[in-house]
């Protein structure tokens, strides 16, 4: 069983619209354990507050403080990008033992997930009595075993309602917008653009993820195709595509601890993909002007107010509770994971898996959710998934006396 001893909570990696419904969630299930758990206490910015000794006494917060928080986008420890070296693992085991630490949990995506497999192995081999729990988050929702993750639906959302609104600035005034979504290496958050197609001919009329392969050309030919049949084209473009082989459309060269590659802060694809289409078409349709435009999502997608689905709230505050319950019961470590269950109606059961299937590796979007030619998406299989994580979007009419 769980020896009795301080909890320490952190927040790791990119921020959500839900990661504080998770933060909550483990905070008030701990702070009813006051017994195993006399104190709790919160890393600032995850393990470099631990290496700091900067943490914040949740016993001081109030209750009322706490839901206020776990309903404000964003990390609200703040957060970090550090992958725990032999050295870093030393130092935090070090301070879990001066401050009588029982339970490790931390919030975050898989790289988060391989930190925290790290600091449990490192207090295996020193024979320190550790719970370590990964509780997930990430709006790429490319966390291995778990049907999907917290963070992602609410980001979805913000996606599907952005290109809702960008087809109809689009459809008003016709022309080719391209927009480039977040996903390094899976395309589940660019594919919820598709939620978006609420008459047969709304954007995004094209979709590109990184599961199939890219190509230049093949792109400027779709799109002409499309705008060849409607006037208009609206284009859903992940972040992460690449060439055969995995060969970037333009290299950044910029990555960050844990060896990705920064991909979101510059709107250098998006531009690169609207000028090799204006030159495209200057060519292909010499006869008309060609208004494009692109547009990089960033960081938006990530802690938008006013767009959190309700499921991805709650699930996320589940997240934090099922991995304080899985300590309490005696688990010594893992990873909390979703499992949709048969039937009708949406319901998901947490369980427990282990840190080693999670950590560090991604997973893409099945390739089979994609259509054969790599530019849109298999609806029949995709929007199923999709809908109940992202909750009911903005009604949208026509006049019914217009095209």
């Amino acid at each position: 069983m769980l020896n009795p001893g301080t909890l320490i909570v952190g927040q790791s990696g990119g921020p959500t619209a839900v990661i504080n419904q998770t933060l909550v969630g483990v905070v008030n299930a701990a702070l009813r354990e006051r017994r195993t758990f006399p104190r709790v206490l919160g890393a600032v910015r995850g393990i470099q507050g631990i290496i700091d000794n900067d943490f914040l006494d949740f016993g001081k917060e109030s209750a009322e403080n706490l839901e206020l928080v776990a309903q404000t986008p964003s990390s609200a420890l703040r957060s970090v990008r550090r992958k725990a070296s032999a050295d870093d693992c030393k130092r935090i085991l070090a301070r879990f033992q001066e401050l009588g630490v029982s339970a490790f949990f931390y919030i975050g995506g898989n790289d988060t997930a391989e930190t925290t497999h790290i600091v449990h192995e490192m207090a295996v081999a020193a024979g320190y009595p550790l719970a370590c729990f990964h509780c997930p988050k990430t709006i790429d929702n490319d966390l291995r075993v778990t049907d999907h993750c917290p963070g992602y639906g609410s980001a979805a959302r913000f996606v599907a309602q952005a290109f809702i609104g960008d087809n109809l600035d689009n459809r008003s005034l016709g022309g080719i917008k391209i927009n480039v979504v977040m996903g390094r290496n899976a395309g589940w958050l660019t594919a919820a653009s598709a939620l978006a197609r609420i008459f047969p001919d709304d954007g995004p009329h094209l979709i590109y993820c990184p599961e199939a392969d890219f190509s230049l050309d093949g792109f400027c030919r779709d799109v002409e195709a499309v705008y060849r049949r409607l006037g208009r084209c609206v284009i859903a473009v992940s972040e992460g595509i690449h060439g055969p082989g995995g060969t970037p459309i333009i290299d950044l060269g910029e990555v960050d601890s844990h060896g990705n590659v920064q991909l979101s802060g510059s709107g250098a694809l998006g531009d690169a993909l609207a000028e090799k289409l204006k030159k495209h078409l200057a060519v292909a349709m010499p006869e008309r002007k060609h208004r494009v435009r692109a547009d990089t999502f960033g960081y938006l997608q990530r802690c938008f107010p006013g767009v959190v689905s309700p499921a991805d709230a709650a699930e996320a505050r589940l997240a934090g509770e099922a991995a304080v319950a899985a300590a309490l019961a005696g688990t010594v470590s893992g990873s909390v994971a979703f499992r949709r269950l048969p039937g009708a109606d949406y319901r998901i059961e947490t369980f427990i898996t282990p840190l080693a299937s999670v950590a560090k590796d991604t997973r893409p979007m099945p390739r089979d959710w994609l259509s054969p030619s790599g530019n849109d998406v298999v609806g029949g299989s995709l929007l199923p998934y999709l809908r109940p994580l992202v909750g009911a979007l903005p009604p949208i009419g026509r006049l019914a006396g217009l095209p």
